[in-house]
Parts: C-alpha cells; structure tokens; sequence
C-alpha cells in the first residue's frame, strides 16, 4: 500500500511496494482486458448477430465526480446533468441529430418545471434557485447554437458553463445535513456542506472544493485548520514526481495538530461513503473490512484528488498532513486501485490542474484561505 505515513523517518520503500502491487493488478487487468476482447471477436465472428458489451470508463472529471456526490434526490435535474455530461463526448462523435434533440429536451424541462423546482427548495433558497434557473436558461442558448451549427470546438465549454448551473441548482435544493456524525467524533470540527480554499504556492495557485456532505470530520478539520493559518509556510515534504504530493507536517517533533488550548494532539477517522449508504462508514479501511474493489462515493479516481494522510498501521490517526493525487489512468479506475476506501478523500483540485504540475517536493504553500464556504464549518 502507498506509505503516506507521517513518520517522517520513513522512505519510499513502501510506495514501491505499493506501485509493484499496483503494476501487477494493472497487469492482471489488462491481460483480462484482452482475453476479453479476443473471445468478443471469436463470437462476432462465428455469430455475426451478437453484439459486443459496452464499455465503460472511469468517471475521471472532478466536477462530474463532486455534482453526482451532492445528497440529492430529483431524477429531473439529474437526467438534465446527465444529458449535458454526455454533450462534449457526442460532439467529438459528431452525433448532432442526437445532441439536437437532447439539448431541446433539457430546454424544455428547465422550462417546464421551474415552478416545481424552485418549491422543492427550502424558503430562503428559493430566490437563489430562481436565479441559478435563469442563468441556466441563459446559459444553454449559446449551446443550442453552437449545436445548431455543428461547432464542435464550443460544445464543451459552454456546456460546462451550463453543469455549472446545474450543480449550483442541486446545491440549493439541499435542505438538511443528511445524517449525524457519531457521538464519538461530535467534538471535533465538521463541515456541513462544502466549501472553496485557494492553495497559494510558489509555483501559482490552486483550487480546492472541500466535501463535507461526504466527509465531514476530515474536511472539518482541513478547513479548520486552514483558518487557523496551520498550512502557511509549509512544505511539501513528501512527494513521486507525477504521482503524488504531501505537506501538512508542521515543524518540530509533532507530526500534526496538537490544539494550543488542550495540548492535545488531535487526530480524525477514516472516514469513507459508499453509493448505497446515507453515511460515511468510520474507523476501518476496506481492506479491514474486506469492501476492497469497491467504488466509494469519491474515488481517486481524479487528477487532483485531495485525501488525508495516516500511519499505514492506524487509518484513524489522520491529523494535518494531506495529499494530492496526481496520476489517472484507463487501466486503475477507481475501485481497481489500492487507495479506494484505505484513505478519506475530502476534496477535489478543480481548478489550477497546472500549478500541480509544477509543484515539486520542497516547495511551499505560501498561504491556504478559505474563499467560500466558511459558515459551513461547525466547531
């Protein structure tokens, strides 16, 4: 397994073993992968009428990852959602009939049921659903256009532009923190919503959007932590060039938070949601619990995944060192790799993909502020 640990007297023996396990399940899978299609060719070829499976890939776009993880329950806008995902690949397909009469579909259910979705949200969300409404509208006529006259290199931009609506949309229609916190976690910092925090480095700045619908006792803590000025002025201590980047380690013997007020060292759960549960699970990783394989809500599967670090022997001693994941790859979607469910992801990079590029083991986080989101944050 990847040794994130906070030891920092550790080496990178660990994360060698990690990726030489790593490589093997790669390999295991792209030999499964093509003894697969050579007996889908077998049978297309003896039985001309059998059609092959469809394939599917891992959903690797940050944003389409953090929108399909909102607690929400309304088929209409998630179909609007997934119409308008699948926009830039049908382009690139050059499938226009199909685009025209799915982009006349989302127009004509945003029209239709306005009224209905403004009632869905709570009073004082309804005027700012009723904005985000309009500004959707507004936003899908430059793409109906673009659609219209088969402007292939516009379509995926403007209908982000236009996800970008939606998922403000869902946002506003959240009307309760969907679950509790267990009691033994109840004292720690929680993030009850989400919330933006601009990484300010010496290599540019960067974007975190922070989940605490999904982890909120580790994305509690990193925002907490990030008012607190904790991250200003440290390094990156850890890192593998394309692989992944660590800092959190403040100076001196401790190797995390320990609150001035108890002297205390404070430390957070594994915290990790899957699809079919309204709640995070608590304290054991997946391989503990033998859920390896398994997709969690949100998988590293993303460019810019943001997780918590702990000592590969304790999952719930995570404190202030975090990671960033800088890898994605075909052949380890998520649920395929040996992070899934062993680590909290709270967050995700969603914007300044190159400054990660960039940014090498020594260099330092110049500031970290929260930019939105910051009465979210229950202590």
């Amino acid at each position: 397994m990847l040794n994130l640990n906070l030891d920092r007297k550790l080496d990178r023996v660990d994360l060698n073993c990690y990726r030489t396990a790593w490589f093997k399940s790669a390999t295991t899978f792209v030999a499964s992968l093509i003894v697969t299609s050579l007996m889908m060719v077998l049978a297309i070829t003896v039985q001309p009428s059998m059609a092959a499976l469809p394939t599917t890939s891992a959903i690797k776009d940050p944003r389409i990852i953090l929108r399909n993880a909102l607690p929400i329950d309304n088929d209409l806008l998630r179909d609007v959602q997934r119409n308008l995902e699948q926009m830039p690949r049908q382009a690139n397909l050059k499938r226009w009939s199909s685009l025209k009469r799915d982009i006349e579909k989302v127009s004509q259910t945003i029209s239709q049921n306005k009224a209905d979705l403004i009632a869905a949200a709570n009073s004082e969300r309804q005027a700012s659903v009723t904005e985000h409404l309009a500004s959707l509208e507004k936003a899908l006529v430059p793409l109906q256009e673009a659609i219209e006259i088969k402007d292939r290199n516009n379509v995926k931009a403007l209908s982000e532009k236009s996800l970008d609506y939606v998922g403000l949309i869902e946002s506003d229609l959240i009307k309760e923190f969907p679950f509790k916190v267990p009691d033994q976690y109840a004292n720690l910092p929680q993030l009850k919503g989400r919330a933006l925090v601009e990484l300010v480095t010496e290599k540019g700045n960067a974007i975190i959007t922070v989940d605490g619908y999904n982890a909120p006792v580790n994305a509690g803590q990193f925002i907490d932590l990030v008012q607190k000025h904790f991250y200003d002025g440290l390094s990156f201590t850890r890192a593998d060039e394309n692989y992944y980047l660590q800092t959190g380690d403040p100076e001196g013997a401790a190797n995390g938070y320990v609150d001035p007020k108890t002297k205390q060292y404070r430390t957070v759960p594994i915290e990790v949601r899957l699809p079919d549960q309204k709640a995070p699970t608590y304290g054991k990783t997946f391989e503990e619990t033998g859920l390896s394989g398994v997709v969690p809500v949100l998988p590293f599967a993303a460019f810019g995944t943001v997780a918590m670090a702990h000592p590969n022997d304790n999952p719930n001693a995570g404190s202030s060192q975090f990671f960033i994941y800088l890898f994605e790859s075909e052949l380890t979607p998520a649920g395929l790799n040996l992070l899934d469910g062993n680590y909290t992801v709270f967050g995700y990079v969603t914007d300044g993909k190159e400054t990660l590029d960039k940014l090498r083991l020594g260099d330092k986080i110049l500031s970290a502020r929260v930019i939105s989101g910051a009465e979210n944050l229950v202590k």
